[in-house]
């Protein structure tokens, strides 16, 4: 049993990176540098998970497990529009103007952030390969009062190609994780099998 309890109390930092090449059955995955989105607010993983028992003389002798896809949702202060291109395959022209065709196609990305923890250290976390779908867009005019309109964008992440991971985590109370934690941020860990 540990020393100490610690549970999460906060979300910050979250990047992503695109799949650059790579993840095939032999080739490792190569991402590009990571970028910040803006301010986290929110992150919800739901792995989907099938489950199955075989039954035998009369009562349950095996159950079996298979990963699904992850449901991702995040929400951020606010995605600019550069985000917004980068995450969802839209362009931006030279003016500046964001166009969104039918025909545009979400990048492969990973997806990185930390939770703080109730001692001061931290939770680190990527999803290592999904794509992200047009956010619905809610607008409310004031009111006498000011309410905060944020923005929130879902995805589906799955297990990569060349190694079958889904997602990598540290903890910053093992020393052991230091070296990987120090470049966090700056570039997607790589696979235990690369």
């Amino acid at each position: 049993m540990p020393d100490k309890i610690t549970v999460p109390v906060g979300l910050q930092d979250i990047y992503y990176a695109k799949l650059l090449s790579g993840d095939t059955a032999t080739e490792a995955p190569v991402y590009e540098t990571p970028k910040v989105l803006l301010p986290a607010i929110t992150a919800n993983i739901t792995p989907n998970v099938e489950s199955n028992t075989l039954h035998g003389n009369d009562g349950p002798i095996i159950t079996a497990n298979a990963l699904g896809d992850i449901e991702v949702e995040i929400g951020v202060a606010n995605l600019t529009l550069e985000q917004q291109a980068d995450l969802l395959g839209a362009t931006i022209d030279d003016d500046g103007l964001l166009w969104n065709n039918s025909d545009d196609q979400a990048p492969e990305v990973a997806l990185g952030f930390r939770r703080s923890m109730s001692d001061g250290s931290f939770i680190y976390t990527w999803l290592l390969k999904g794509k992200f779908q047009l956010p619905t867009e809610e607008a409310t005019t004031k009111q006498g009062e000011i309410e905060f309109q944020t923005p929130t964008i879902t995805g589906r992440f799955l297990k990569r190609i060349f190694d079958n991971q889904w997602r990598v985590r540290a903890d910053s109370n093992n020393t052991a994780s230091a070296a990987k934690i120090a470049t966090w941020f700056t570039k997607v860990p790589d696979s235990p099998k690369a």
